[in-house]
């Protein structure tokens, strides 16, 4: 008997990992992707933010049974490292138990495993350097330019999934009309990719087990380990005005900025102001959707649908959970489209929407609030709140990162509640032994439903 046929377009991490989940499911699975096969040619140097992949991520790679060949990759980290104006380091912890910890890695090295993967199965097809150019709604067919020869040809929506970024040539097909209605928001800030090497002999030159960052109130840099010993920065700066990537035209004035601004990290750059001047400069940005299906055709996932800024580290966890999310409605209802996408959109649209505001707000906290001393103060009262009240209070943080059974939008609307709770009992403190730790528990108690109350209960979290 023939196999059904799903094409995708996109052979990133989400279109990958997709196509993996549903080949599984004997499907006959088709992949288009633009570029070249990344395991023949690296993809263009300084165009990716290093990836964090947390419990979300790490799930679903489990349920296809690859995580065990991304570990080799992975660079675990503990918490951040916070670089401060006067020279001072703080860590601090992400998590307070064991396995609380977020993991480095390179976006081209996680792609080219998922890819070999899909590669090794029999009824998963990849196609690179074909360019999805549109899609025709009435006819239900996809516009695919082969970029080796310039033919052009199409393909059918039977299903379509469309896991082609946040720039997605599907979705934009349908601007101007409600199937989407699609609405993409950049910020006015944009990013550039740098490198520090490893040392002499191979070693780290910061410490390894953390994100680092330089924050300085309206920008800041970053620091991820990578396996070799050496680490991916990102710069990210306003685009225009002050303290942005306007003034940084010349040698001198990059020299003169990250003196001022990131010493420590410069004396680390030895091809500093030739990797800011000549690396692309990144765009960041939101992308929001009234809707992520055209009936039982097209579904739109991962960036595609809800593209976030990097700034919670959750957009290709986010994407992973899609995938998952998909797979298990798919196992329930196979073969109708309409109601598994419409299904699929019924359960995840609010929980994208959800991480996208809490993205955005850790770009504040990552840049600014993390130089507050109340900023530390309320992480440890948060920390002991959990130690004491652990079916009550999870820090936002840790819901996000470590615990992929509770949705982003409980995570974000217990996470406000919470917040509201840590200023109460902090605003007259500056230290924990001066916060009254028992009211401050009577107040969680009263305050929090038991965490266990609002989990997901489905299964394919677990």
């Amino acid at each position: 008997m023939k196999k059904n046929t799903i094409n995708i377009v996109g052979a990133g991490q989400c279109g990958a990992l997709v196509a993996i989940m549903l080949a599984k499911h004997d499907y006959d699975v088709h992949v288009y992707e633009r570029f070249t096969d990344p395991r023949v040619k690296d993809a263009e140097a300084g165009r990716s933010i290093n990836l964090a992949l947390a419990a979300r991520g790490l799930n679903a790679l489990r349920k296809v049974g690859i995580d065990a060949l991304i570990r080799p990759m992975l660079v675990p980290m503990r918490g951040r490292m916070v670089h401060q104006a006067n020279g001072k380091t703080d860590f601090l912890p992400y998590g307070q138990k064991s396995g609380e910890e977020i993991y480095s890695v390179t976006r081209l090295g996680l792609n080219q495993v998922l890819l070999g993967v899909a590669d090794d199965m029999p009824n998963l097809h990849l196609h690179f350097q074909q360019n999805a150019i549109g899609f025709d709604a009435p006819d239900r067919t996809v516009h695919v330019r082969n970029e080796l020869d310039g033919s052009l040809y199409q393909i059918d929506a039977q299903p379509l999934l469309a896991a082609d970024g946040a720039g997605s040539t599907i979705r934009r097909s349908f601007d101007g009309t409600d199937t989407f209605g699609g609405i993409e928001s950049l910020l006015s800030h944009g990013y550039k990719e740098l490198s520090i090497p490893a040392g002499p002999d191979g070693e780290y030159q910061l410490a390894p087990d953390a994100l680092h960052i330089w924050p300085r109130g309206g920008f800041m840099l970053i620091a991820l380990p990578n396996p070799g010993g050496d680490f991916t920065l990102t710069l990210f700066l306003p685009n225009h005005g002050t303290n942005s990537f306007d003034e940084l035209k010349s040698d001198a004035d990059i020299s003169a900025f990250f003196e001022e601004h990131f010493a420590d990290a410069a004396k680390l750059i030895p091809n500093l102001c030739d990797e800011v001047l000549n690396h692309p400069l990144g765009l960041l940005g939101t992308v929001r959707c009234r809707h992520w299906h055209d009936r039982g055709n097209v579904l739109l996932l991962g960036d595609a649908a809800h593209a976030i800024v990097p700034f919670h580290g959750q957009g290709m966890n986010l994407a992973f959970e899609d995938c998952v999310l998909l797979e298990r409605i798919v196992t329930q209802h196979r073969d109708d489209w309409p109601t598994i996408f419409a299904q699929f959109e019924a359960e995840q649209l609010a929980n994208a929407n959800a991480i996208a505001d809490m993205a955005l707000d850790n770009y504040v906290e990552m840049r600014d609030t993390v130089r507050d001393p109340k900023f530390a103060l309320r992480k440890e009262l948060a920390f002991e709140l959990e130690r004491s009240l652990p079916q009550h209070f999870i820090p936002r943080y840790s819901m996000v990162m470590f615990h992929e059974d509770i949705p982003y939008l409980v995570a974000q609307q217990r996470g406000e509640l919470q917040k509201a709770l840590l200023e109460e009992f902090t605003n007259d403190a500056t230290n924990l032994s001066e916060v009254d730790i028992e009211s401050a528990r009577a107040a969680v108690v009263n305050r929090l439903v038991p965490i266990d109350s609002v989990r997901n209960e489905l299964s394919f979290r677990k």
